[in-house]
């Protein structure tokens, strides 16, 4: 029998409650206790973790993988499966992203493995989206390439969805602002190290213009403007502390927020990652123009509304610079296009899930006729 590693206890990650410290077996099947297993060992050293599941490994592949089974698969399980599996990559993501300060599982064999799996069922799940022969079809010129990609992002419900349009805009109460924002938290609360993580390899106007993206979410050296800071102030406004995030959380949000860090910590990913961001910026102003005239309609504090507003004019600079000089430059090759062409999708099509999910949450039966409403039960954590 195997003994347990130690629960996470970093003042950083949500709580995660465990079974007695008698060690006891877990099913296969059983979704979340094998969350809450590999969650265990996220603040244990890395060798460690090695050195004592080097005869579990097996086992533990194989619960992943059944897992991610389950997940794309059409059982009972799938909505259970799907949350649990966006849920572990979401706490993996949370300890390789910040700065322990106690020992840490980044670095171990055996958790890359499981991530590994887990972000190749990620991406396959979200290339099932895809229209087929669509990425196929983009024209070969940068230019014209650019206007093709904007074009399908026009058309798509993403683009002006009627959770923002209709609901943010007229019918939004405080609480589902407070909500909305916690669950924009794993995108806009760490938009910053995305920039950082992506622009690694790059060089001449692309490595600029995303330098100039981080410097301005740095507030262009002012500590007081950092827009995750300022991000940050909507958190007071509604009270948000750190244990009510993870619990917030339903399976489209934790899949946005791990899309957006899987696409910027790979270099092969690179192309799908200026498709994914250069997406999110154009979209955003639009959709932050209806945060805050919801804001302003609820009388809400002044404060917690600067990052949106900011926001509004930036992020229109930023969409543009970003297809100027990041995008056509990088799409002079039919592998580059086609990896921006599937980011950009899969921002889009990642994105209408998501508040097709918010607006039937917010509005019971006002979600899509297709029915694309999987998974909109949060579970929450422990």
């Amino acid at each position: 029998m195997e003994t347990q590693l130690p629960t996470s206890d970093h003042p950083n990650m949500p709580a995660i409650r465990t079974r007695p410290r008698t060690p006891i077996p877990i099913p296969r099947t059983d979704a979340a206790a094998l969350v809450e297993e590999v969650s265990s060992w996220l603040t244990v050293d890395a060798d460690e973790i090695d050195a004592k599941f080097t005869g579990e490994r097996s086992r533990i592949v194989e619960a992943v993988t059944d897992m991610n089974a389950a997940a794309a698969g059409p059982g009972p399980h799938r909505e259970d499966a799907h949350y649990h599996q966006q849920l572990l990559l979401s706490r993996i993501y949370q300890t390789v992203m910040q700065i322990p300060d106690r020992p840490s599982a980044e670095g171990s064999v055996l958790l890359h493995e499981v991530t590994r799996l887990l972000e190749n069922a990620t991406l396959q799940a979200e290339d099932a989206h895809l229209e087929p022969g669509l990425l196929e079809s983009a024209p070969p010129d940068p230019k014209q390439f650019l206007s093709w990609l904007k074009g399908i992002v026009r058309r798509h419900r993403a683009f002006k969805h009627p959770y923002y349009t209709d609901f943010i805009n007229r019918e939004a109460r405080s609480e589902d602002l407070r909500t909305y924002v916690i669950q924009e938290s794993l995108i806009d609360g760490r938009f910053d190290d995305f920039l950082a993580m992506m622009q690694i390899g790059t060089v001449g106007a692309s490595k600029m213009e995303i330098a100039g993206n981080y410097w301005d979410e740095m507030g262009n050296g002012d500590p007081e403007a950092v827009h995750t800071h300022l991000f940050n102030k909507i958190y007071e406004v509604f009270d948000v502390r750190p244990e009510d995030l993870e619990a917030a959380m339903t399976t489209t949000d934790l899949h946005s927020g791990n899309l957006a860090v899987l696409l910027c910590r790979y270099r092969h990913l690179y192309p799908e990652a200026v498709g994914f961001l250069g997406m999110t910026e154009w979209l955003a102003p639009d959709r932050f123009r209806n945060v805050v005239r919801a804001w302003e309609r609820l009388g809400l504090p002044e404060v917690g509304i600067t990052y949106h507003r900011l926001h509004i004019t930036i992020d229109s600079q930023h969409a543009a610079g970003w297809f100027h000089n990041v995008v056509i430059p990088s799409a002079d090759s039919a592998y580059m296009r086609r990896g921006i062409a599937r980011g950009a999708l899969w921002r889009a099509n990642s994105s209408a899930r998501h508040l097709d999910e918010r607006l039937e949450l917010a509005r019971p039966g006002a979600g899509t006729a297709e029915g694309a409403l999987a998974e909109r039960t949060p579970v929450a954590a422990g």
